[in-house]
């Protein structure tokens, strides 16, 4: 059962401490996603597990071993980069089996986990290509088939779909979803595009400046993100916010107005709050919806219209831009006021702290 936990892991680039404090426990057979903006630490702590990276304070248990100074080779993990890295005079064959080639895996052998990767992955006919002629989602696939032969416990993605084309990421992460639920093996994947970590993890693992900000389950961090950074990382088109002021609390109900929204009155957590106060409220694209007793008003500046849907850039009377996407397709014009209003009580609420408030 290849589970890992990382109990207080560190790294520190002299006086530069890139890595603060991670505590994580990722259980066999999932598939975790790291996802934050670029240099947020996410790559450099898969780097430590892989152990191309050293830890400089904590530790790192792999299978329930310790693994802090276990030579990568023995750590029963295997890792595909961002770029393919393939020996180009080779065939797909010998570039899945160069690894166990050096191992000196008996040839039997390598043969049956080479045309098993290959079965898996759905390119035996391709085994006898060079990567010169193959696509860039079938190269990406050899990296990962030479993965795969190792029969490692834990697999290490960092970034491998951001050289494809958006047409092939799609088709990539459909593959990789499909190779996690056939192979069972856990999974850690790196990324700063958030639809991937949406659309690929049992669970999420926001970073920022080398601080985990929140994990938990995609959905999870979708509904209820624990602060104004996950909120506003999570979710695509990204969420609204503008500062608000606090009216009036009754309960767990809280009216809030400001420069671009009428009075309103919102579900939160009031604890610690008080009339006077100054928040930030966030808003989903997808759950403001054309109301024309709306109490959020702004002039149209763009509309993208997708057939299905249509995109609206707003301009708020502060100058503040916020999206909006509505269902089906809208004819609207380049200036035309519109009024909104909040589906269902969506709205969340961000304290001065920039944690959020939702109700228990």
């Amino acid at each position: 059962m290849a589970g890992l936990e990382l109990k207080a892991i560190q790294k520190s680039y002299g006086a530069v401490e890139v890595i603060k404090g991670v505590n994580l426990e990722i259980s066999h057979g999932e598939f975790v996603v790291f996802v934050g903006p670029s240099g947020c630490g996410k790559s450099t702590l898969l780097r430590m597990i892989a152990g191309l990276e050293d830890i400089s304070a904590g530790e790192l248990w792999i299978a329930g071993k310790k693994c802090n100074h276990v030579e990568p080779r023995d750590r029963g993990i295997a890792m595909v980069f961002q770029s393919y890295a393939l020996y180009p005079h080779m065939t797909v064959y010998e570039n899945f089996g160069f690894g166990l080639k050096l191992a000196k895996t008996p040839k039997d052998v390598r043969d049956r986990k080479i045309r098993d990767a290959a079965r898996i992955l759905q390119m035996e006919h391709l085994l006898d290509r060079k990567p010169s002629q193959l696509s860039g989602g079938q190269r990406q696939r050899v990296a990962i088939g030479r993965a795969i032969v190792r029969q490692p416990e834990v697999f290490l993605f960092d970034e491998p779909l951001s050289n494809l084309d958006a047409a092939l990421r799609v088709d990539m992460r459909m593959e990789l979803a499909n190779l996690h639920r056939d192979l069972g093996s856990t999974m850690i994947y790196v990324t700063h595009d958030q639809v991937e970590a949406m659309t690929l993890a049992d669970k999420i693992v926001v970073l920022n400046g080398g601080v985990v900000q929140q994990v938990g389950s995609p959905i999870e961090l979708y509904q209820r993100p624990e602060n104004l950074f996950v909120a506003g990382f999570i979710g695509s088109p990204k969420m609204n916010f503008t500062e608000v002021t606090i009216d009036s609390i009754n309960g767990g109900q809280v009216t809030v107005s400001g420069a671009d929204i009428q009075p309103t009155e919102l579900s939160a957590d009031t604890t610690g709050l008080g009339e006077g106060d100054t928040v930030t409220l966030g808003t989903r694209p997808h759950d403001l919806l054309a109301d024309a007793s709306g109490n959020i008003s702004g002039h149209v500046s763009l509309v993208e219209r997708l057939g299905n849907e249509t995109n609206v850039s707003l301009k708020l009377r502060s100058g503040a831009t916020w999206l909006v996407v509505l269902d089906g397709d809208r004819e609207l014009r380049h200036g035309q006021e519109l009024q909104l209003g909040i589906e269902d009580q969506k709205a969340m609420i961000f304290d001065a702290a920039g944690q959020a408030r939702h109700m228990a």
